[in-house]
């Protein structure tokens, strides 16, 4: 008898799984119709429990795997599976970036309708502990167990996992969960902070805590005696982001180096920083390499953010220009180069969202481009660039399908060809996927 739909399935079912979505969960067949199973590997058997019934598609609780895939690996987290933080640990770190370098093609396949002449070698870094920006929930359970959680939400819930620690977080952070959760318990508004934003440099890591209610004078105190114990700078949030103040050290510094270009580029806690240091410098050098960098070169570089490609390229051109539409990165960009003692790199403020029209120029001469837009992708700058007649582009991106839509217009509007493309595993053990890739104008192709 067909089962009404809204109604769930109680009895678990066994089910065998045939592939993998672009989030990373299993993708089983019941009478047709997809039945989507977090946890889950191709090949495999295994039981579940429906969570949730649509139209089109059910989603499921993975109970049991019947016949685990040779692939299936035991996962170094043993909050795998609750904690909403990582999706892809049971793969080897060989099989994940198998499974992102196919979704990559298929985006760029099936969306742009382009496929690139070559391959790049995955960026990679080490797996664990990698990650220096997050934003942690926090949440006051009372009752018996009267205490506080601190941590990613649980897969596909909007609960607090419990977790003793993280292994993917920086572990001067992923080691002091447990720290953390009894020191806000110790505050008088441990139940109205919901949320801390992790940002961590080289030297110090910051921690901003969201407070819904002000700060008594000893919950200040409580706050800086742990930031001078675990050597954290600490900040409040009682508003917005303009409200963030710092608590301890009176004059906190974050800041990175990119060793190889020889920078070092401060940042504030909830600047857009990119997560993984180690990927970061190895995409740095990537950028570098495809624009194939000439003395003479006037380079564009938009979605320019604080600096971090715009720097790194000014000492192997005569010039380059970062467009940026946050005032806030576009001050701190400034205030790098003047920290790097860089002269020919400029900063002006460009809203890419409606095009490059307000940006003043002058726009002659230009023979590089460098496009590293938010996950909604660069159309709005498309045929600004395309009439600069750059000879490279250079397109990172968060988002593989506004990737592979602006690579297709790029190709098929005007004129580029796409001549490598790789993956940039920023986030290891998750579905997040990142990627880079090379369009050259026409005779171009295939030339320094």
């Amino acid at each position: 008898m067909k089962q009404p739909r809204g109604r769930l399935r109680q009895q678990p079912i066994e089910i065998e799984v045939s592939a993998l979505s672009h989030e990373g969960r299993g993708i089983a067949h019941v009478q047709g119709k997809a039945t989507f199973v977090q946890g889950a590997l191709p090949g495999e058997r295994v039981r579940l429990r429906y969570t949730k019934r649509h139209r089109q598609w059910d989603e499921g609780r993975l109970l049991e795997v019947l016949r685990p895939a040779p692939e299936r690996i035991e996962p170094g987290c043993f909050h795998f599976g609750i904690c909403g933080g990582c999706a892809l640990q049971h793969m080897s770190p060989q099989q994940q970036l198998a499974f992102k370098e196919s979704v990559v093609q298929e985006k760029l396949r099936h969306i742009g309708g382009v496929e690139p002449s070559s391959w790049l070698a995955p960026l990679t870094s080490p797996a664990w502990g990698y990650r220096r920006k997050a934003r942690l929930a926090v949440k006051y359970v009372a009752g018996k167990n009267d205490r506080v959680l601190v941590g990613f939400r649980e897969a596909h819930s909007t609960l607090v996992a419990d977790l003793a620690s993280c292994h993917v977080l920086d572990p001067r952070v992923g080691e002091r969960i447990p720290q953390l959760a009894e020191m806000i318990r110790g505050l008088s508004i441990f139940d109205r902070v919901p949320q801390i934003e992790v940002a961590a440099g080289d030297q110090a890591v910051g921690l901003v805590f969201r407070n819904l209610a002000p700060f008594a004078a000893e919950d200040y105190k409580r706050l800086s005696a742990f930031a001078r114990e675990y050597d954290f700078s600490v900040y409040e949030q009682p508003g917005n982001e303009a409200s963030i103040r710092a608590i301890w050290p009176p004059v906190p510094e974050l800041s990175y180096a990119l060793s190889e270009q020889a920078l070092n580029l401060a940042f504030q806690p909830t600047d857009f920083t990119q997560v993984n240091a180690a990927v970061n410098q190895a995409l740095v050098n990537r950028v570098i390499e495809l624009l194939a960098l000439r003395a003479q070169d006037r380079v564009l570089d938009l979605y320019c953010g604080l600096g971090n490609f715009t720097l790194s390229i000014a000492g192997r051109v005569a010039s380059v220009i970062g467009l940026e539409g946050d005032d806030a990165l576009l001050e701190r960009a400034r205030e790098n180069a003047a920290r790097n003692a860089i002269t020919n790199a400029r900063f002006q403020r460009a809203d890419l969202s409606r095009g490059m029209g307000e940006w003043p120029g002058p726009r002659e001469g230009v023979s590089r481009v460098l496009l590293d837009p938010p996950r909604s992708g660069a159309a709005g700058v498309l045929a600004d660039i395309a009439a600069l007649g750059a000879e490279r582009i250079v397109y990172v991106s968060c988002g593989p399908s506004t990737l592979a839509r602006d690579a297709g217009r790029l190709v098929h509007e005007y004129g580029y060809r796409l001549e490598a493309a790789g993956v940039v595993d920023m986030f290891p053990h998750t579905a997040h996927i990142e990627c880079i890739t090379l369009l050259v104008r026409g005779e171009a192709a295939g030339t320094p």
